[in-house]
């Protein structure tokens, strides 16, 4: 079922701002997602077992990039295996999908028969997250009590689901800021070397890159330390001409 959204207690939304920093103080995208499933457990009662899932394959195929134990993760693959469930719903849906009591009844019957059989889990919900325009995520809750999770755990999971969400979110526009500034720093340096290498070699731009590159490639080494080498050759109290020392006899070549 897709029952109504429920109604979030005042005191509910300051517990969960308090666990901010929990979470930020996470030094990467992997270690927030994993303290977001063990914030769960604290804090949505009746939750045994949470996963964080992302939609892959066309949409087809979700993936767990987050887990509390192994068995939260079989729950996610049996919902892949049989093509349902309240978390492959909740990628597709707005709202989220909550089944309190599987032993009874699931409006998943396939995968009621795999959960039931190969996992202690008898209560699901599955809370539709978006961590960037297009994207699609999923935090997943699970419970081994019958009905433990009620209207105060999906009200709880609501809040949890919209802070997992900004901080996935954030976490995703730092990395790709971070690496963006990484990149820039690298190409100006190996821009730096093709020009020096121009300079003091007589060789047009293409045969300085191909220095840079074969050398990278001889050496086993990123073409930026390589660039680097060049550049820092060229500083007050460099050595050499500039090229790099392991490059074989390449100097004048165009």
């Amino acid at each position: 079922m897709n029952p109504t959204k429920p109604t979030i207690p005042p005191e509910a939304i300051a517990h969960f701002a308090a666990l901010a920093e929990r979470v930020y103080a996470a030094d990467s995208l992997d270690a927030s997602l994993e303290q977001i499933c063990a914030i769960a457990l604290d804090l949505i009662p009746g939750a045994d077992r949470a996963s964080i899932s992302v939609l892959v394959a066309r949409g087809e195929h979700m993936r767990t990039i987050a887990a509390t134990d192994d068995r939260a993760r079989l729950v996610d693959e049996l919902q892949n295996s049989v093509g349902e469930g309240p978390c492959l719903d909740a990628l597709t849906e707005e709202g989220f999908q909550m089944d309190a009591d599987i032993s009874a009844y699931s409006q998943w019957p396939r995968l009621r028969e795999r959960v039931l059989t190969d996992t202690p889990v008898r209560g699901m919900i599955g809370y539709r997250l978006r961590p960037s325009p297009g994207g699609r995520a999923a935090l997943n809750i699970f419970s081994d009590r019958p009905g433990a999770l009620d209207d105060e755990a999906a009200a709880a999971g609501t809040i949890l689901a919209a802070f997992a969400g900004v901080t996935l979110r954030a976490q995703l526009e730092q990395e790709s800021a971070a690496n963006l500034r990484a990149g820039l720093e690298s190409n100006r340096e190996i821009g730096k070397a093709i020009g020096l290498l121009m300079a003091t070699s007589n060789l047009d731009e293409a045969a300085a890159f191909d220095i840079l590159k074969r050398a990278s490639t001889r050496t086993n080494t990123r073409l930026a330390a390589v660039a680097a080498q060049v550049v820092a050759a060229h500083r007050p109290g460099g050595q050499g001409s500039g090229e790099p020392e392991f490059d074989g006899g390449t100097r004048g070549r165009s």
